[in-house]
């Protein structure tokens, strides 16, 4: 199988800091807010979704697919809450998806966590089983889709304090802001014909940041669920596509 081609998104977000309420003077209020963190800001991301097609897709109204995350701690295991927000996002009236526990269920002991596959070898060793590949041809499912990566903090700098200030009220001070890196792989299997179609790759960046004066403000940059959702976006368009 030849590469057929490689298509890059980038997909950039800026939240917006938006303080809760009107500022106070009297010594209560600001305790009340020092002692309860203020609603969550966002902070900006940018997410980019690298997409390579080694064969055609399309998915029929009695298809599904499934989204399968790697499940060995010791070999870097991929977040569940990634695994199943893919599967959420990338479902809809032309994508009919199986969760991941009913697929692990009708497929005993294949997909179990002493059994499944390490890496995108193993997986391929896998589903070539034909006996394994013939059940799941039985439960409707067209297409695999194995997800590999992680979001780690990649750097942070600066600090917050908090203390007690006179009259009892709490207060931090300082400045303290990190940045988060999500890397993900999602390589698709079509079980039909027993062939892998393509592969893609979904990257997020974001900086997060706390600034503290009396009252912590923390502002969030939600990486991993940009990254999600830039991956179930392309991946719901690369499945229902013929080209």
């Amino acid at each position: 199988m030849s590469r057929g081609h490689v298509r890059d998104v980038v997909r950039t977000s800026a939240g917006r800091a938006r303080l809760a309420g009107q500022a106070v003077a009297r010594p209560v209020l600001v305790a009340a807010l020092a002692a309860t963190t203020l609603a969550v800001l966002s902070g900006c991301v940018t997410a980019t979704v690298q997409e390579v097609r080694e064969a055609g897709t399309g998915i029929s109204a009695d298809e599904a697919i499934v989204v399968l995350g790697r499940k060995h701690k010791t070999r870097g295991e991929t977040e569940t809450d990634f695994v199943d927000c893919v599967s959420r996002q990338v479902g809809g009236e032309d994508v009919g998806v199986m969760s991941e526990q009913a697929f692990v269920d009708a497929t005993f002991p294949w997909f179990e966590p002493r059994t499944a596959p390490l890496d995108v070898r193993d997986f391929a060793d896998v589903i070539a089983q034909p006996l394994l590949a013939e059940r799941i041809r039985e439960i409707g499912v067209r297409y695999l889709v194995w997800i590999e990566g992680s979001t780690v903090r990649s750097s942070e700098t600066g600090t917050v304090n908090c203390t007690m200030v006179s009259g009892g009220i709490p207060a931090c001070f300082g400045f303290l802001s990190w940045e988060n890196d999500s890397n993900y792989e999602a390589s698709v299997w079509d079980v039909e014909h027993g062939i892998h179609v393509g592969r893609l790759s979904s990257e997020a960046v974001g900086t997060s940041f706390i600034p503290a004066l009396v009252v912590p403000i923390p502002i969030i940059a939600r990486v991993r669920q940009s990254a999600c959702k830039a991956l179930s976006d392309q991946l719901r368009a690369f499945l229902s596509s013929e080209a």
